[in-house]
């Protein structure tokens, strides 16, 4: 055991941070209080979680948001070698180690690396997972020592354990919101019912809700249009501007959005029931299907109605081209308070360099 950390501290340190993991659903959550966990046990400056991704053959860690992606070609460098072949890797002279890859070290860190730990653990098949990496001792001796390397081991394979589970239930999610996403795209083109998803997510952020809501709305705003998939294309797809009565065909995809969706006995999908009868009512009243009026309105439907727009006004359309920036967010400005909710539109404004970066990465 390291002589800078007492018995009694060490147990403590393995109780609180394994209790608050068992308790995590979220990847690059249950990650970071791993990497936290690895610095308090052996007193490091940093440590990092690195996982395998089978399909590119890298390696990636990430933050707490999924954007925070840090990644590797698998088997390259110090931390490549050890995931490759299983081998431990412990030294003080890391900028000396044969397998350094200066340009791995430009991606990973942003300090000086001198000592380093790195443990290679695995799943409960035996198959490679990733590896725990320690940098730097943050003691007086300034190295790691054996025993250090021992403790990291048996933070490694308990993290081989925990991850396993957070993995397979992140791809389930992922596999659900993509399904989401497909059904939602109904007389959408691209990516907009992603872009939309992830506007309200950050919207709802802004607005000050919980990670947890925040997380809802995701998973809600994809199926806002789902109505759509019973308009006719003739409708739909009209190049020109719309009749009357084509006007109000095309009016009906709230009501039968609403109608797919409230008969499920799931209260998500009941949420999302009301969001995509709701997401064209306007705060002053003159929206549509019921005239609903401000805070009648459900707010995820008043989120959702600001990152559809947002979305729909900058992207083509077989109506119309999109409009610039500068013309989109004067509207906003100018329709605060009418047709939005003036929070959301100001969540918007607050967001909206994180909102630009969605669009950025999301593009059709």
């Amino acid at each position: 055991m390291p002589d800078d950390i007492r018995p009694e501290q060490l147990l403590g340190i393995v109780f609180d941070y394994t209790a608050q993991i068992a308790s995590e659903c979220r990847l690059g959550r249950v990650l970071s209080l791993l990497a936290d966990m690895g610095c308090e046990m052996i007193a490091a400056e940093r440590c990092k979680i690195w996982l395998i991704d089978k399909r590119s053959r890298e390696l990636y860690t990430i933050g707490q948001s999924h954007f925070e992606q840090t990644r590797i070609p698998h088997g390259s460098g110090i931390v490549g070698y050890a995931v490759a072949t299983g081998e431990i890797v412990v030294t003080d002279h890391a900028k000396a180690a044969p397998r350094r890859n200066a340009q791995n070290d430009r991606r990973t860190t942003c300090q000086p690396t001198k000592g380093m730990i790195i443990i290679p653990f695995s799943g409960a098949d035996g198959q490679p997972l990733g590896a725990f990496q320690a940098i730097n001792k943050r003691t007086p001796s300034g190295t790691f020592s054996k025993a250090d390397a021992s403790l990291l081991s048996l933070a490694a394979s308990y993290a081989g354990k925990s991850l396993e589970s957070v993995i397979l239930q992140e791809e389930i999610a992922a596999t659900q919101q993509e399904i989401l996403y497909i059904m939602g795209q109904v007389g959408e083109t691209g990516n907009h019912v992603r872009r939309v998803a992830e506007y309200s997510y950050l919207l709802a952020l802004g607005l000050g809700l919980p990670k947890g809501d925040a997380e809802r709305i995701k998973v809600i705003s994809p199926m806002h249009d789902i109505g759509k998939a019973a308009i006719p294309d003739a409708v739909l797809n009209k190049p020109g501007k719309l009749t009357d009565e084509e006007y109000r065909i095309m009016q009906r995809h709230a009501e039968i959005g609403y109608k797919m969706l409230i008969s499920s006995q799931r209260e998500l999908m009941r949420t999302a029931a009301l969001v995509a009868y709701q997401h064209h009512e306007k705060w002053d009243g003159t929206g549509y299907p019921q005239r609903l009026k401000g805070e009648d309105i459900h707010l995820y439907a008043r989120i959702t109605a600001v990152a559809d727009v947002f979305d729909a006004l900058g992207s083509d359309r077989v109506y119309k081209r999109a409009w610039e920036m500068d013309q989109i967010l004067s509207l906003f400005h100018s329709e605060r308070g009418k047709h939005f909710d003036p929070d959301v539109v100001d969540a918007l404004m607050k967001q909206l360099q994180p909102v630009l970066e969605i669009r950025s990465l999301y593009q059709d």
